[in-house]
């Protein structure tokens, strides 16, 4: 991935002589890459503040330091306390304007608790630095702050009226997930373009305009109990464990080549006794090899490219275990989450938008991220309120969730400066049709 990233960057800084730009989009650019020393700085600062999802005071701090920066360029702040949905909170800026409502996302956790061995930001050389949550996202934060601030010195911060929300759940979200979401959905409902800054797949060549859903599943299976030498005939018939075994086979023979839909069964357990935990992924199973097993349970996820899709999914699944074999009865249950983020027309123009940006500015095309790539992001609670929307507009980097996370430095400005140059021909009424 490390390779990767700086092959990429590479391309695109290589061909920035070609910027076909405004004055006021030269001035726009001159400010980030004059400030982007300044905006390292604030990645450091906030990388070094732990704020893994549970490590409430250090959401807060962070909360805290960027709360600043939008207060210094005349938002209205509000933190949401997060009490009611068991994590720390989100923070909310709002600033009125003459333009499109625009909704900007971030989050301000990581998976790095407290307890993590990687707690600090070091750079590396070649423009690199690692940290915990550095490009997810940290990084992406800070293009938030400067691309405002870049539209801010250039004068032209009120032709937009702006939200930002930055949650601090999103990496481990609070229950229930109706309340944990509702400043976003709130924000959402007010806006009509929504853009996230997550760092996608981490390669600046591309954006994401779909997400997939992320739901759970749980599928608990009873058979009769008897000698195993008894199973198969009439009274008896074929266990819950062969009855799971039909069940999930058919889920894969009926739905295994739908496109960018997935199902996987992520644990099984099975026998005479099963005492499963949900809440903590884990649970026992009891079984002996001369007695038909009585209780299976099967618990794992599925990922949909649409509303629709997901539907039509979870019918199919039904169907399959409504099929029972002799003396056997299931029951199938979904657990929603995360909603799908489907690519339609509006999130293919803003991605028109902001491929004729990169290219103005010199930076090259870009494309949109395969769905089977991006995995579900806050933007998805957005998308059934906005007319458009588009995420990984954050840093460029590598290694997510894993003590060798890394950035590439340079992606900051380059991301800073389309996104101020997209925000600024947004406010001027420039969508591509």
């Amino acid at each position: 991935m490390r390779s990767i990233t700086m092959v990429a960057v590479g391309l695109i800084l290589s061909g920035s002589a070609a910027a076909q730009t405004s004055q006021v989009e030269q001035q726009i650019a001159a400010f980030v890459d004059q400030n982007s020393g300044e905006a390292i700085a604030l990645l450091e600062q906030v990388v070094n503040i732990n704020s893994g999802s549970l490590n409430f005071e250090g959401v807060r701090a962070v909360g805290d330091v960027l709360r600043t920066e939008f207060d210094e360029l005349g938002f209205t702040t509000q933190w949401i306390d997060g009490s009611s949905f068991g994590r720390a909170g989100h923070l909310v800026a709002r600033r009125d304007g003459t333009g499109p409502r625009l909704l900007l996302i971030g989050h301000l956790d990581t998976v790095f608790e407290k307890d993590s061995p990687f707690q600090t930001y070091q750079e590396t050389g070649d423009s690199m630095a690692v940290g915990p949550g550095v490009v997810d996202m940290k990084g992406g934060d800070v293009i938030i702050v400067y691309a405002l601030k870049a539209l801010a010195q250039a004068g032209v911060l009120d032709d937009l009226s702006i939200t930002v929300v930055m949650t601090g759940d999103e990496e481990r979200s609070g229950r229930p997930l109706s309340l944990a979401r509702q400043a976003l959905i709130d924000a959402a409902e007010a806006a009509d373009i929504a853009i996230g800054f997550e760092n996608g797949d981490s390669d600046p060549r591309t954006a994401v305009i779909s997400r997939r859903s992320s739901s759970g599943w749980q599928l608990t299976v009873t058979g009769r109990p008897a000698h195993s030498s008894q199973i198969f005939r009439e009274s008896v018939g074929a266990g819950s464990i062969y009855e799971a075994s039909r069940i999930l086979d058919g889920f894969y023979r009926e739905l295994a080549e739908e496109q960018y839909l997935t199902f996987n069964p992520g644990l099984i357990l099975g026998g005479t006794d099963v005492d499963y935990d949900a809440s903590q992924a884990r649970g026992t199973a009891f079984g002996k090899n001369n007695v038909v097993a009585e209780r299976t349970v099967v618990s794992g996820d599925i990922r949909a490219l649409s509303t629709e899709q997901l539907d039509l999914a979870k019918a199919k699944m039904r169907t399959i275990a409504g099929r029972h074999l002799p003396h056997t009865t299931s029951e199938l249950t979904f657990n929603d989450s995360y909603p799908p983020m489907a690519p339609t027309p509006g999130n293919k123009r803003l991605l028109s938008l902001l491929d004729r940006v990169s290219r103005d500015l010199g930076f090259g095309p870009v494309t949109a991220v395969d769905p089977r790539l991006a995995g579900a992001a806050d933007i998805s609670f957005t998308a059934r309120y906005v007319e458009m929307a588009i995420d990984g507009l954050g840093s460029g980097g590598g290694d997510d969730h894993t003590i060798d996370e890394f950035i590439d430095l340079r992606t900051l400005s380059l991301q800073t400066k389309r996104t101020a140059v997209m925000l600024y021909r947004l406010g001027k009424g420039e969508l591509v049709n």
